[in-house]
């Protein structure tokens, strides 16, 4: 058992942490900023509470297996996860709407039926399910197994259909959607509109890929999964506190199993020794000795992945309302032509008591996908809160006139917070393209003991990929061979 050094106390260092910890290895995390989480925060001012990260979780089966295997709890033992009632409201430019129920592909296309017309419910069904049988031959591969830099490892996820049974039992039925060799790899927006043929549909398929600040126009077909997971799985959110209690949790589970945690303390570089991470020189001159290093962070953490290149930013405005939260209300409404340099404009209403001062008012939270390090000044951030409110308005979900106060929140300050380039928030990986899609690998590094954790490796970004990450860094430290969990 050796002396562990996670750098960076996001979801996925404190997820290998606690792994690690269980395993009898003696870890300490030292984290920049004075608090845990990474980009899942929270903030509060006058009784409200906003998650200033994620809003919403898929997979939470990654979090069950976190918290079972790392304490024999469920995850619903320590915090109140739900799954919201409907996955999303979207709102399109010519004034119609559908409103999508969580998890149940038959209501979801009578709703599309109902909404969009008589045969589109059908076409959506029709493009999830051969989503489906592309996620099945990826998942693995993409999601639970530790990415390496052969071909072997690398080239099957980046060559669309280079798995047997992605050929097999994908391309033969629809060789226009993933691609293969020899076989035009179609972007996610040319098989949206060829495939769905109908505006609103594609603008629901884009927009999921779009709202990760993703160009449907440059993603390559396989985006499709992320549309499948978010229907088969269901969209799942944490009463009591958001996101933020589920990084409160993982905080909590990481010091009963005696991860040790230093606050306010900047990392300077990773200390080497004969060819192999030997420890960390913070930035006050101190050196630490450890046996092995993960480093989370992305970017901004020494030995970090190089990944400047990937992700958007996103411009997040914080509402306090007065007046109760209208029964019925969708927790998320995506409104697609949305003003600003993204889209589409999503707008997270959670229904929690936990969040406002009481049931006589409501929080919102508006975000929209932009270029790194774009809207740098306060004028420009006001100007273009302004609008964002105003299209929700528009849209007729009523928010302008019950405005108590409200908070804008730019890439800078998720740079300030997370130290991401431009305030970068990482993407999901994607298999084909040429491998484009794809995160650094978790043991990338020429540095013996040196590992890549967090959402700027692989399996990339979001909260159930953090927590993979988590997962396979602490098993390639335990075993550099190790091939993935079971």
């Amino acid at each position: 058992m050796g002396r562990i050094a996670v750098v960076g106390a996001g979801l996925g260092g404190m997820a290998a942490a606690a792994r690690l910890a269980v395993a009898g290895h003696e870890v300490t995390v030292y984290e920049r900023s004075g608090t845990y989480g990474g980009a899942v925060r929270r903030y509060a001012r006058d009784g409200f509470a906003f998650d200033t990260g994620p809003g919403l979780l898929h997979l939470p089966a990654v979090y069950r297996d976190l918290f079972v295997k790392t304490g024999r709890e469920r995850l619903e033992d320590l915090v109140d996860l739900v799954q919201v009632p409907v996955t999303a409201r979207h709102v399109f430019e010519d004034g119609t709407d559908v409103t999508l129920p969580n998890a149940s592909r038959g209501r979801v296309v009578a709703a599309l039926d109902d909404g969009l017309g008589a045969g589109a419910g059908e076409r959506w069904a029709q493009l999830l399910t051969r989503a489906r049988e592309a996620w099945e031959a990826c998942r693995r591969p993409l999601l639970e197994e530790p990415l390496r830099e052969e071909p072997s490892s690398r080239g099957a996820l980046a060559q669309d259909g280079a798995y047997p049974a992605l050929r097999r039992r994908v391309l033969p039925r629809l060789p226009r959607v993933l691609g293969g060799r020899g076989v035009p790899r179609p972007t996610l927006a040319e098989v949206a509109d060829g495939e769905l043929r109908d505006p609103r549909l594609a603008a629901m398929l884009c927009g999921g890929v779009a709202a990760h600040g993703l160009d449907p126009a440059r993603t390559p077909a396989s985006a499709a999964m992320l549309a499948y997971v978010e229907d088969s799985f269901g969209t799942w959110y944490v009463r009591g506190g958001g996101m933020r209690a589920l990084a409160d949790a993982l905080h909590e589970r990481c010091r009963r199993r005696r991860v040790a945690f230093r606050f306010g303390c900047s990392v300077a570089t990773v200390r080497e020794k004969d060819g192999r991470a030997a420890g960390l020189e913070l930035a006050d001159g101190s050196a630490l000795d450890a046996d092995a290093v993960l480093a989370g962070g992305g970017p901004a953490a020494p030995g970090g992945p190089d990944d400047t290149g990937a992700g958007a930013a996103r411009l997040t405005v914080l509402l306090a309302l007065r007046g109760a939260r209208p029964q019925g209300t969708a927790h998320r409404t995506l409104l697609h032509g949305a003003p600003g340099p993204g889209g589409p404009l999503t707008v997270l209403r959670p229904d929690d008591p936990a969040l406002r001062p009481d049931d006589a008012h409501e929080t919102a939270v508006l975000s929209l996908p932009v270029p790194p390090g774009a809207v740098t000044g306060s004028g420009e951030a006001e100007e273009l809160a302004g609008r964002l409110l105003a299209a929700a308005d528009e849209a007729g979900l009523g928010l302008g006139e019950r405005l108590l106060w409200h908070e804008v929140r730019t890439p800078a300050d998720n740079e300030a917070e997370t130290g991401a380039p431009g305030g970068r928030v990482p993407p999901p990986s994607l298999p084909g393209a040429g491998g484009a899609f794809l995160r650094p690998a978790n043991q990338a590094s020429p540095l013996s003991g040196l590992y890549a954790v967090g959402g700027w490796s692989h399996p990339g970004g979001g909260l159930p990929a953090a927590g993979m990450s988590g997962a396979m860094a602490a098993g390639l430290v335990q075993d550099p061979e190790w091939r993935g969990s079971v």
